[in-house]
């Protein structure tokens, strides 16, 4: 290591300690992203700290890549350069929390785990269910814009997100939302951070808005005999006074996964509430179901999980995640089939959608390199010509420098990414090449 190097590592050591400071072999390794090796691991302990280590990195011109679990490094392109890995676990209290006010604002290195246990007594929940859920940090989660089944209901982290404090590339703490006291720029920052990968800023607190933890919930798998069938179903539902807290369209991949039976298609369908609106939910939903000819059966509280592991791909398998029309559920079904069957007929494929907004996750597997990227770009066209899109959610690095993860963007719309990021980030200190277009 030069001279600067040992300069910064020791201005970083001031910073968070010797212990909150790696740069052994190990360490580094071991927060690689896409074969890119830090030159250190830094653990702050406090957003403070976070400002101070940003504001060195910035200065020195080093790239530093924020990261929480780790659970989404195979999400965006691979970065441009990386120097320091910016641990944000240590990051983990509740820094505010009064159940009447039905939010909380906690730091971005907490998990959801920690944080429904925080508020189960108050018989309240954060309404957010992506893979992985209870071990993944909130910041890594907004980062990512993660979501899971429940967004069926309550949404993404868009519509709980109320505010943010945040550390922008320069070192400077800065606050958005609902607690503003400084704005940046005229810019909605809550919105702007979430699914940027951390380009435009260091998570470090967020306030997010809780809802009432049901004091009951079923579920209930729908079986229905093509995808036209299960698209006539979820409006049915849509359409009627039922809010169920999930609907999901399964392929048939993930059906003899979790549930096998004699047929192709199916839409899993759960209700929350106080016990009496569950019953008689069930009993309207069954109704529904009747009406399309279809057999609904309950299903045990394992059912979502199960399905959730059937979805997550195993190493060197790819996860696409397909932004499609509500309305468009057969159309993109037939559009998989066709992909998979024209790139890789032998692939197996795993696919669900949560009927009501259109987004379609598909797990690819038994595809090589040239498969998946055949697959994915026939994908592209396909869903193309119904206003739809595909992100490569996760995949291995030599994919994702085979394809653009993100997919073609609109020319107008990245002008304002490019402009956006060379506001708050002209140095690219922040995640370079990680997100859209290499930004």
């Amino acid at each position: 290591m030069s001279v600067a190097g040992r300069s910064v590592g020791k201005a970083f050591v001031a910073i968070a300690g010797r212990d909150g400071v790696r740069d052994d072999e190990p360490a580094r390794a071991a927060a690689a992203v896409d074969g890119l090796i830090p030159r250190w691991v830094v653990r702050p302990a406090s957003l403070e700290q976070v400002s101070q280590v940003v504001a060195l990195a910035h200065e020195a011109a080093l790239a530093v890549a924020p990261r929480g679990s780790g659970s989404a490094l195979e999400l965006g392109c691979p970065p441009a350069r990386l120097d320091v890995a910016l641990d944000l676990c240590g990051l983990d209290r509740v820094v505010e929390y009064n159940p009447a006010d039905v939010s909380i604002t906690v730091e971005a290195g907490i998990t959801v785990g920690a944080l429904a246990a925080r508020l189960s007594p108050h018989r309240q929940f954060l309404a957010l269910d992506p893979p992985g859920a209870s071990t993944r940090t909130l910041g890594g989660i907004a980062a990512t814009n993660a979501s899971g089944p429940l967004r069926a209901r309550y949404g993404t982290m868009r519509d709980l997100l109320l505010g943010v404090r945040f550390v922008q590339a320069d070192g400077v703490l800065t606050w958005g939302g609902s607690k503003v006291v400084k704005s940046v720029s005229g810019y909605d920052v809550p919105k702007v951070m979430i699914g940027a990968l951390g380009t435009l800023g260091v998570l470090g607190e967020l306030t997010l808005r809780l809802h009432p933890l049901p004091d009951a919930e079923r579920s209930w798998l729908v079986r229905l005999p093509s995808a036209e069938a299960a698209q006539a179903f979820v409006e049915r539902v849509v359409d009627s006074s039922l809010q169920p807290n999930r609907l999901e369209y399964l392929g048939e991949q993930v059906l003899e996964a979790v549930f096998p039976g004699p047929t192709s298609s199916a839409v899993a369908v759960s209700i929350g509430s106080v016990e009496e609106a569950v019953v008689e939910g069930g009993e309207r939903l069954a109704a529904l179901a009747k009406a399309e000819g279809a057999q609904i059966l309950p299903v045990p509280d394992a059912f979502w999980s199960d399905a959730e592991r059937a979805l997550t791909p195993s190493e060197g398998e790819a996860l696409l995640q397909i932004a499609s029309l509500a309305g468009r559920l057969a159309t993109t079904q037939r559009a998989i089939v066709e992909a998979v069957r024209a790139g890789a007929p032998r692939a197996r494929v795993w696919t669900s959608c949560c009927a009501p907004l259109g987004t379609v996750r598909v797990r690819l597997a038994d595809t090589d390199l040239a498969m998946t990227t055949a697959i994915t770009k026939r994908l592209r066209d396909e869903v193309a010509e119904i206003g739809g899109s595909v992100v490569i959610a996760r995949g291995p690095s030599a994919l994702r420098a085979a394809v653009d993860p993100w997919g073609p963007v609109d020319a107008g719309a990245f002008a304002l990414m490019r402009a956006l990021r060379d506001d708050l980030d002209p140095k690219r200190v922040l995640n370079p090449g990680r997100f859209v277009g290499g930004l």
